[in-house]
Order: structure tokens, then C-alpha cells, then sequence
């Protein structure tokens, strides 16, 4: 029986570079970083999940084709993956911080029937949802 997700892929230009952009300015903690032949597996993932972490997943590396590998890096380069949403209880707070530090953010938190969202990128390009739900809100029945 499947229990949940663990490990989500994010895909990088660069892993060091990538994987210091989520250490240093998002906070997040290194779960993995192993040399595996010619590529590294390198996992990150937020201090307070410890079962899901991100999988840096190099766009040059095994198992994409040298054409599938090409379409993806445009579309990393240009900004049209979304590598998904981060759950927050400050919004507006993570946003002063994280743009402090250098983060490139697409959108200021704002308001959402749902929340307060912001919208922001990873140094390869990927964006992400700065998601604080709003208390009052049961996903299994407001969105089903």
C-alpha cells in the first residue's frame, strides 16, 4: 500500500549551485549527497518534513535522451516548470526573509480564497507556490 510521496524531483543546471540556494536561503537541510558512478544523487528537504525530500536532479544526467534532455532545459531555462507548492504558517513573513536573502519572487504574497500566496524561483529557473492556508478551510470538502 502506497503511504505517501518521499522524494519529489526538482530539476537543476547545476546541483552544488542549486542545492545551496535551498540550504542558504530557504533553510532547508541536506538529506543526501552521494556519488553514484559519474552523476551525484543529492536530496534536500525542509527540516520540519523529514519524509518528503527534493531530489536535485541534474538536466544533463542519466536516463533523458539528448533530445528530451534539450526540450527540458528550455523549459526549465524559461521558467515553465511549476516544481510545486510550500505550505507556510507567515507568508509575508518567509517572503521578507527569503527576498532579504536573494530570492527572486514572481509575485508578493496576496491574498487567495485559500491563503496567502507568493510565488517564487529557484536559481535554475523552476517556480514554486508560498502557500499559508487559511485555518478555517477543509481541502476535502472546499476544493473537492
Amino acid at each position: 500500500m502506497i503511504q505517501g510521496l518521499g522524494i519529489a524531483t526538482v530539476w537543476t543546471f547545476d546541483q552544488q549551485r542549486t542545492k545551496a540556494f535551498f540550504t542558504e536561503k530557504l533553510d532547508f537541510e541536506i538529506r543526501d549527497e552521494i556519488s553514484m558512478g559519474d552523476m551525484q544523487w543529492v536530496t534536500v528537504g525542509a527540516k520540519n518534513q523529514p519524509v518528503l525530500a527534493l531530489t536535485l536532479m541534474s538536466l544533463d544526467g542519466p536516463g533523458l535522451d539528448p533530445e528530451s534532455a534539450e526540450a527540458l532545459k528550455k523549459l526549465v531555462g524559461k521558467g515553465a516548470i511549476g516544481a510545486g507548492a510550500f505550505t507556510t504558517d507567515d507568508c509575508r513573513g518567509d517572503y521578507a526573509t527569503f527576498k532579504a536573502r536573494g530570492v527572486e519572487f514572481l509575485q508578493e504574497p496576496t491574498e487567495r480564497p485559500y491563503g496567502i500566496e507568493a510565488i517564487f524561483r529557484d536559481d535554475s529557473g523552476n517556480w514554486y507556490s508560498l502557500t499559508e492556508r487559511r485555518a478555517e478551510l477543509d481541502f476535502s470538502k472546499d476544493f473537492a
